[in-house]
């Protein structure tokens, strides 16, 4: 009897202890509004590079409610991928999925999780609702929470922390998260809003070079996401003149006549997909010789011997997955020190990412995520 009374007043505290899940409406990204019971039990993680925010939310927990998740980190960020099994060995088992857009995501196998929500990159969209997969899910019960951390990150990326934050019942995390990315990127703006008649050194980024096909040049960012870190960070895009949208191609002939004084090429480790391997492997504890080898074999490719960027040895490579992860006050912090030296001497981007990682994340930090030629290499 006595045991009984025990295990009765337990159950009671643990059901005071373990807060239940509670009926709320939330707006995505995409404006749907949606009636969902949070913090959500199941979730099946639509792009695994959503782990970048999921696990600065959650630290140890980061996988406790994620019941499977899409392949990508393992074929495009296979670095991070190391990192996180290292820490969460369980993940190598964790059920994968395929690109929706690609039809690779297989919605049967989804329901047989039972997830609560489903979490797509915004791009997906327009896959799910032409092909069904939104009505399906929401037959099955599922609810499909669009985010975006890469077409409009200016716009998106605050509210997509956010909802992360609804979602795995982390709310005050993500505000701490969105507090500390403010704070970071404002060391570079607040600073650069003080000097008069600013001088914008001309940038030049260059999309994922090396990866595929032919090699050609010059696939790149207009305004938003790394052709806007670049403004932040004091320069100016020289693609944003020409190209309105968030990806595009600039031509040869337009690079040369807008000489650009810095290069920047986005490199990450896709040996797992590309078909040349001449990409720039940066990120988390690259071969940092390997990828100043293959950053300097990419500016022999025309138009780039005739720039004025790379004659000076103004070339360098930023980790591509920042593009989609709300890191970028760590590039933003970088493209200063190389656009404005004399200005940034003082800041220290590594540092800045080092303490993000004891502070936010369930894995440590490692330097690799840049790289430059020294100036005069070509």
């Amino acid at each position: 009897m006595r045991f009984s009374a025990i295990r009765h007043i337990a159950a009671i505290l643990l059901g005071l202890v373990a807060a239940p899940a509670t009926a709320a409406e939330i707006t995505d990204v995409a404006g749907r509004t949606l009636k969902i019971d949070l913090p959500a039990k199941r979730i099946i993680v639509g792009e695994a590079r959503q782990i970048h925010v999921i696990a600065a939310l959650k630290g140890d927990k980061t996988f406790d409610q994620i019941v499977g998740w899409r392949d990508d980190l393992i074929k495009k960020d296979p670095d991070s991928y190391t990192a996180y099994v290292e820490a969460f060995p369980q993940i190598a088992d964790l059920p994968r999925f395929g690109y929706l857009p690609q039809g690779a995501f297989s919605l049967e196998a989804a329901i047989a999780l039972s997830p609560d929500v489903i979490t797509l990159n915004l791009e997906a969209q327009k896959s799910a609702t032409d092909s069904g997969f939104e009505e399906k899910a929401a037959a099955a019960g599922i609810k499909i929470v669009y985010l975006d951390f890469r077409l409009d990150p200016v716009r998106n990326t605050e509210a997509s922390i956010e909802l992360l934050g609804r979602l795995f019942g982390a709310e005050d995390r993500a505000k701490e998260f969105i507090a500390y990315r403010r704070a970071q990127i404002a060391r570079v703006t607040d600073r650069l809003a003080t000097i008069k008649d600013l001088k914008r050194p001309k940038v030049f980024v260059e999309r994922a070079p090396g990866i595929s096909g032919e090699n050609n040049c010059c696939r790149t960012f207009g305004p938003v996401n790394f052709g806007a870190m670049v403004e932040e960070a004091g320069g100016h895009n020289v693609a944003s003149d020409v190209i309105a949208t968030t990806f595009g191609d600039l031509n040869p002939e337009q690079l040369v006549v807008s000489d650009p004084e810095h290069v920047i090429v986005t490199g990450s480790n896709w040996a797992a997909e590309s078909d040349i391997n001449q990409f720039v492997p940066v990120g988390r504890d690259v071969d940092m010789s390997l990828a100043r080898d293959r950053l300097a074999k990419l500016m022999t490719r025309a138009p780039f011997p005739a720039l004025k960027a790379v004659r000076s040895g103004q070339v360098h490579a930023v980790w591509h997955q920042f593009y989609g992860a709300p890191y970028e006050f760590y590039p933003i912090q970088q493209f200063a020190k190389w656009l404005h030296p004399e200005l940034f001497a003082d800041v220290d981007p590594d540092q800045t990412f080092k303490e993000f990682h004891e502070r936010f994340l369930p894995v440590t930090f490692k330097p690799g995520y840049f790289v430059s030629l020294e100036r005069g290499s070509n």
